[in-house]
């Protein structure tokens, strides 16, 4: 059987790699693999494999059912798919050091199967790598951590304030579950650099060095599995939906993108920028094309039903929502898609929220920035006001429009841009589009609490 060792053509090495990671890892205490991929929401599944059995796996003695899944799109009558584990990317549990966590590629017997996540975003950072350039990504992670007792509320009940952003004492009372969370996000090297209250009741945000796309979906793949097994140690459970409370912010996953050489010098930062963002032309034409596409790019890093109660003006206790509504770039601005921090040399994406799968996310992304810089498009000037406030007169006079407002919005976007079909593939753009066709019609057939309330004993 033909494999692959780090998405290269097998050698008479992979075993005797394979060998060398588990004999490494038994020596730290592990005693099982999980073998894991993702579905198309990013959700990770798996199976478990003695230590012992590495070898096997590495050559994907691991089958799996697709159709039990989504967005594995597969037919019962398919041959199985198996992930073929990244034996370089192993993760030692921090909440469980028995077992070790390998992300994996999808193949069918000798073939990759193209509609595998990750290999749907390595296809994309090669084609980035045919022009030298290496896709950098940070991403940052905002979730809340809500009480498991039925009616769900913040872990702290003096977590009340109506303007809880940056609350020290809202920090320290959760002190014991965060800290070990920063704690395991240190122990894998990850490096956080600040953690904080965020602006909604039990809500945080944790925020760690960049790292290349593949790594960094891998990393918010696991993270959000990390925090969901901390938090159930507490008695909690952590929360990756995007707008949970009506009154309170959502939580968003921005992500902060650059380019850099095969030396990893950054590509996007310049001292010599006219606009005054400290951004280069290869930023800027990087900007335009991921602006071309916003639309389509929405309905995968903003995936839900819920995900469009984020991306609203207003609908938070403390006043703003910190989410974009417009398809616009600018400086140190939050109220733009895309934001170009203080500094520059990086390119802040503010539409992407917590429950998104990263590496589609990442490769639609990086698809189309690529084709801006091949197009050599041009963004305009960056957008400084505070968009929230400009009048539909003022927002046309810019040529700024809208997100998409509903996921219904972003699906006709994504199945109406021949670039998203591009980067996955013919089987899971049709298996997504029709997936979240599906998604959506079933919350439009639903009655909420709202439609009875309002309507029930109308006349």
């Amino acid at each position: 059987m033909t494999t692959t060792l780090n998405g290269q053509p097998a050698t008479a090495g992979l075993e005797s790699a394979a060998r060398d990671v588990a004999d490494r890892l038994a020596g730290s205490g592990v005693k099982y693999a999980a073998i894991s991929f993702v579905d198309m929401h990013g959700k990770p599944k798996s199976k478990m494999v003695p230590l012992n059995h590495l070898v096997q796996a590495a050559l994907g003695s691991e089958m799996f059912t697709g159709a039990a899944l989504d967005g594995v799109p597969q037919d019962v009558n398919d041959d199985e798919v198996a992930p073929h584990p990244d034996l370089n990317a192993s993760i030692i549990m921090p909440f469980n050091r028995e077992v070790a966590w390998f992300p994996g590629d999808l193949w069918i017997g000798d073939t990759p199967f193209d509609a595998c996540s990750r290999q749907i975003l390595k296809r994309v950072t090669a084609d980035a790598a045919s022009l030298g350039y290496t896709f950098n990504l940070g991403i940052e992670t905002e979730f809340f951590l809500l009480t498991d007792d039925g009616t769900p509320g913040p872990a702290d009940p003096d977590d009340s304030l109506d303007k809880p952003c940056y609350d020290l004492r809202g920090m320290l009372h959760n002190y014991p579950v965060v800290d070990e969370i920063v704690s395991a996000m240190n122990e894998l090297g990850w490096d956080v650099y600040s953690f904080d209250h965020e602006d909604g009741n039990g809500q945080f945000e944790t925020d760690f060095t960049f790292t290349d796309a593949v790594s960094m979906s891998d990393r918010l793949v696991f993270f959000r599995m990390m925090v969901g097994e901390i938090a159930r140690k507490h008695g909690l459970f952590a929360s990756w939906m995007p707008k949970p409370f009506a009154d309170r912010t959502g939580s968003g996953a921005h992500y902060n993108m650059s380019l850099a050489d095969e030396s990893g010098v950054n590509l996007f930062a310049s001292d010599d920028d006219p606009r005054s963002c400290g951004l280069g032309t290869l930023g800027y034409q990087f900007i335009a094309g991921v602006l071309r596409h916003a639309p389509a790019i929405c309905a995968v890093i903003a995936p839900t039903v819920n995900s469009y109660k984020r991306l609203v003006k207003q609908g938070s206790m403390s006043g703003l929502t910190w989410a974009p509504v417009f398809a616009c770039y600018g400086d140190n601005n939050r109220t733009n898609m895309l934001r170009i921090p203080k500094g520059g040399g990086r390119v802040e994406c503010r539409a992407a929220d917590s429950a998104n799968n990263p590496y589609l996310g990442a490769a639609i992304m990086l698809a189309a920035g690529l084709e801006g810089i091949r197009e050599g498009l041009d963004p305009g000037e960056p957008n400084r006001d505070n968009l929230y406030r400009l009048s539909e007169t003022e927002l046309a006079d810019r040529a700024i429009g809208w997100l998409p407002r509903s996921l219904d919005e972003a699906i006709d976007a994504l199945e109406a841009d021949p670039l998203a079909r591009s980067v996955f593939g013919d089987v899971m753009f049709e298996s997504y589009v029709a997936e979240k066709r599906a998604e959506w019609d079933s919350y439009t057939a639903h009655v909420s609490a709202w439609e009875t309330e309002r309507y029930l004993r109308f006349w």
